[in-house]
């Protein structure tokens, strides 16, 4: 007879022998499906990239059948906080739960009185996105305040920043890198530093890139984004830089006391700090008086915030450690997808603005052209956003269609305008005071009206960019 480990070895020797026979088309780029044929494939905007190791693990993982957090999740947090030079990733559920909790975090009473984030405060952000990096503001009954965007890096349009800030009621300035593209950091930080604001970076998008900025001159610093705030998030949705099925994290930039908060939020809003399985970390369980309890009540019942239950499963961070040490080749492969559509698309100029990293003033084969002020961003691109120009002899929808019916990929830029969302329109009958915006956002109109993103993820292969970049030539050539 096996024993457990014999039987181990053989079942996953035979996951991964399974795993090569029917999960060929989720490899990286050109090891991927073979047989693409035009047309009748689909060309996914985004998506699983994985090989045997990540099915391996998961069902591994599944066999010690541990399932809640414990030594998978602790490796992954570790390597995750080492990849992007962080104090500490917390693990949760999702991407939208990562900002959820992030931003609960900073309305704690145990913060000082002056930093809290109160109901009624205001939080800076940007009219169009993805409508998870506002809900949290509005969840925890604080005022949006949007600015517009700028409609060709597709973030925050940092030049209202003065005039949204009201003292005394500006707390903390959250939003995310669009697409990819790291906005304008050195602008943010310079508002935030000034104004002892918080700072939430949604890094959902962004896994990888990096802002270069500049502390003084002729002195530069270049960090990963989500490393430059108070708190950064990530998303492990699958069309993300990274996969675990489902998942997200909060990533501790500086303050390891906001761990506690995080991790209190994560878990049901308890006092305790014990990981799940530990007990008595603290060295006194028994010996806490806190509120109108006894003393003595078990500190792993005491809880100090209303929290909710966010934690993934042990199994999907199993298959996340897998999936980062692919993330440098994924990087490198939607920055090359980029430019590659970029290159191909370039005749297209007539008809199409091309989104620009943010400080960059053009493209050319060649490379970027920056600004004055000293500051680069390097996008590890989620996406290849473009807008379809006014004079265009054809709408974005149209080419959306178009694009459908070729059977290619493609989204709008998320919510657009949310402003302009219904949630949002009933949302300011309701509570006329729930947020206000700055401007007439037009910039995020016109994302809303004109743009449009084509997938960049590394499952491409070369024969499908070819083919996306065929199907919009002919489009615009029979108009």
């Amino acid at each position: 007879m096996k024993t457990p480990d014999e039987l181990k070895a053989e079942i996953l020797r035979l996951v991964r022998e399974y795993s090569r026979q029917v999960h060929r088309a989720q490899r990286p780029g050109n090891e991927g499906p073979v047989n693409f044929v035009p047309g009748e494939t689909v060309v996914p905007y985004a998506g699983r990239v994985f090989t045997e190791d990540e099915v391996e693990a998961g069902v591994g993982s599944m066999l010690d059948f541990w399932l809640t957090l414990g030594k998978e999740g602790e490796e992954f947090e570790r390597q995750l906080a080492e990849f992007l030079g962080v104090k500490k990733s917390i693990l949760v559920n999702s991407g939208s739960s990562a900002n959820l909790v992030a931003f609960s975090s900073l309305t704690s009473h145990k913060l000082p009185e002056e930093k809290r984030i109160r109901p009624a405060d205001e939080v800076i952000t940007c009219a169009a996105g993805f409508p998870t990096t506002i809900a949290p503001i509005i969840q925890n009954g604080v005022v949006p305040v949007f600015l517009d965007n700028d409609p060709i890096t597709g973030n925050i349009d940092v030049r209202s920043l003065d005039e949204a800030y009201v003292d005394g009621k500006t707390k903390a300035v959250m939003c995310a890198h669009t697409l990819g593209n790291p906005f304008d950091l050195g602008a943010v930080l310079d508002f935030c530093e000034r104004h002892n604001l918080w700072l939430i970076e949604d890094n959902c998008d962004a896994l990888g890139s990096t802002y270069t900025r500049r502390v003084s001159k002729g002195e530069a610093q270049t960090r990963r984004t989500g490393t430059w705030g108070d708190l950064s998030t990530q998303s492990f949705y699958p069309p993300h830089h990274l996969t675990l099925g489902e998942g997200g994290a909060i990533n501790i930039v500086k303050r390891m006391q906001l761990k506690v908060l995080v991790e209190s939020f994560r878990d049901w809003g308890r006092d305790c700090w014990c990981a799940s399985g530990k007990a008595n970390t603290c060295n006194k369980r028994f010996d806490w008086q806190l509120g109108d309890l006894p003393h003595g009540y078990d500190h792993k019942y005491i809880y100090s915030h209303i929290g909710y239950n966010l934690k993934p499963l042990d199994p999907q961070a199993a298959i996340g450690i897998k999936q980062l040490a692919k993330l440098p080749q994924f990087i490198e492969a939607r920055k090359t997808n980029w430019q590659y559509l970029r290159s191909g698309l370039d005749h297209l100029q007539e008809f199409f603005e091309f989104s620009l990293p943010t400080h960059a003033k053009s493209w050319s084969r060649q490379g970027f052209r920056w600004d004055e002020n000293g500051c680069q961003t390097d996008p590890s691109w989620f996406g290849f956003m473009l807008l379809v120009r006014p004079s265009a002899p054809f709408t974005r929808t149209e080419l959306a269609q178009a694009l459908d019916e070729a059977r290619i990929g493609n989204r709008m830029l998320f919510g657009g305008n949310l402003v302009r969302q219904p949630a949002f329109v009933q949302l300011k009958k309701d509570r006329p005071g729930s947020f206000r915006a700055v401007g007439d956002l037009s910039g995020a109109d016109r994302i809303m009206n004109e743009a449009i993103f084509l997938g960049v993820y590394p499952g491409l292969s070369q024969a499908m960019l070819d083919y996306m970049i065929e199907i919009i030539g002919k489009f615009v050539s029979a108009k």
